[in-house]
């Protein structure tokens, strides 16, 4: 049995037993107030029950800093594979939808535990090395640019269209060896993969997200089978050529393939883009902190901890205990999904002082758990830390005195583990623009 915490033990051998508080029935990561502002409720959860059942979900719910690391470092306790897995099954007509491309179920580098995810992810973090992504920044550079260049003298944006979708789009289809003429078709099916995965669609909202993800699966398998043809020095040839090497083993075959190009192009731009969106959102509705950014660049890249801890993309992670473990004084058994609040972890006054503050010179901001911990931390870290420096060089440098558009509506994914605003609408007027050639 594993110990996390010293508080006196509760006996929850079955959820259904198990006392269920008011806060605990109402947690709900799916409504609108949640949605809107989840740090309210980690907030509470921290210091009202910082371990519970959520009887909505069917998960426990762990929300302080030393548990949640307590449990990525236990991987023996806790499984890696309920990460990937659907929040609500397909239903049938959404299954119909899988079959028609003969869909077989197969894991992602994030649901896999040791020793297979090892062996994998010795070989794929090769393709994101320190020095191919210094080799792709000057690449990244040149689409924010563009992004920049088409709009900054219209003096209004979507910073989420405009830039911050585009820019870790564009980088990751580098990464993955898309051809350039194809980016539009492959971001259309990555759009919506939090709400099929870890959200909770209706019916019918889970039909049209089951042809969309068959329409991605199927384009992943003819870009697999193009780079098998003709490989790359890219992300995904990287791992053909182990695939090739070891021939068709337990590590490497065709079907994982398709399902690293798929999981790994939505993961490695849809957490940037959120990441970034939510930098520029609370660096704005902070205008002290921004100015401070603006007249001392040499603070990026601290700012960027910062926004991953306080505004992470990534809110609430899952595990599934393998054998019985003692969370927050709680006795759970083995089989039992756990829902681990980053988010909340990377707000612990514990760890934080006065958690719940924006600072971008805050000197510990680096020890947050935005990419997870341990042998599941992140794979794109390095290249989501350089576009986001690159973007917030670039836009402060062009147009310091971007403001927010006020009374705007805030809308997100309804999931419980991405969250980045849906639109973020910005102004600023161009005749201000520090560079003559940016204005009108």
């Amino acid at each position: 049995m594993t110990e996390t915490t010293s508080a006196p033990h509760v006996s929850a051998a079955s959820p259904g037993k198990c006392p269920v508080s008011q806060f605990a029935a109402e947690f709900n990561p799916f409504d609108e107030e949640y949605l809107q502002d989840p740090y309210a409720v980690f907030t509470r959860a921290r210091n009202e029950e910082p371990v519970f059942y959520s009887p909505e979900i069917g998960y426990w719910v762990v929300s302080r800093y030393e548990d949640v690391v307590a449990i990525f470092r236990d991987t023996e306790s806790y499984s890696a594979t309920a990460a990937g897995e659907l929040i609500k099954p397909p239903c049938p007509a959404a299954m119909e939808k899988l079959a028609a491309v003969d869909f077989v179920p197969s894991t992602m580098l994030v649901d896999e535990d040791a020793p297979l995810h090892t062996k994998r992810r010795r070989v794929l973090r090769k393709g994101v090395t320190d020095d191919r992504v210094a080799e792709i920044e000057p690449i990244t550079r040149r689409f924010v640019g563009n992004c920049l260049d088409a709009m900054v003298k219209t003096g209004n944006a979507d910073m989420v269209a405009d830039m911050t979708f585009q820019v870790p789009a564009l980088t990751a289809f580098v990464l993955m060896g898309v051809p350039e003429a194809e980016v539009e078709r492959a971001r259309g099916y990555a759009s919506r993969f939090a709400l099929w995965i870890w959200g909770r669609p209706t019916d019918e909202q889970q039909v049209e997200l089951a042809g969309e993800f068959a329409a991605y699966l199927q384009y992943a398998r003819e870009h697999v089978e193009r780079l098998i043809a003709n490989p790359g020095d890219d992300y995904m040839s990287n791992a053909i050529k182990a695939w090739q090497k070891a021939g068709n083993d337990d590590v490497w075959d065709k079907t994982y393939l398709a399902s690293i190009m798929q999981s790994h192009l939505y993961a490695s731009h849809e957490t940037t883009t959120n990441a970034t969106a939510n930098g520029f959102k609370v660096l704005l509705e902070n205008r002290d902190q921004w100015k401070l950014l603006c007249n001392d660049p040499s603070l990026i890249p601290n700012a960027v901890e910062e926004i991953l801890r306080y505004a992470s993309s990534v809110p609430a992670w899952r595990r599934v205990t393998t054998r019985p473990v003692t969370i927050g004084g709680f006795d759970i058994a083995a089989g039992e999904r756990i829902l681990v609040l980053t988010g909340s972890a990377n707000h612990d006054d514990a760890v934080f002082d006065d958690g719940d503050r924006f600072d971008i010179t805050r000197e510990n901001a680096d020890e947050h758990v935005a990419f997870g911990w341990g042998i599941h931390l992140c794979l794109g870290q390095a290249l989501a830390r350089m576009e986001m420096r690159v973007m917030l060089e670039e836009t402060t440098k062009r147009v310091p005195h971007l403001n927010l558009v006020e009374g705007q509506e805030w809308t997100y994914s309804p999931n419980t583990s991405f969250r980045g605003p849906e639109r973020l609408l910005v102004q600023w007027d161009p005749a201000q623009n520090p560079a003559p050639d940016d204005r009108p």
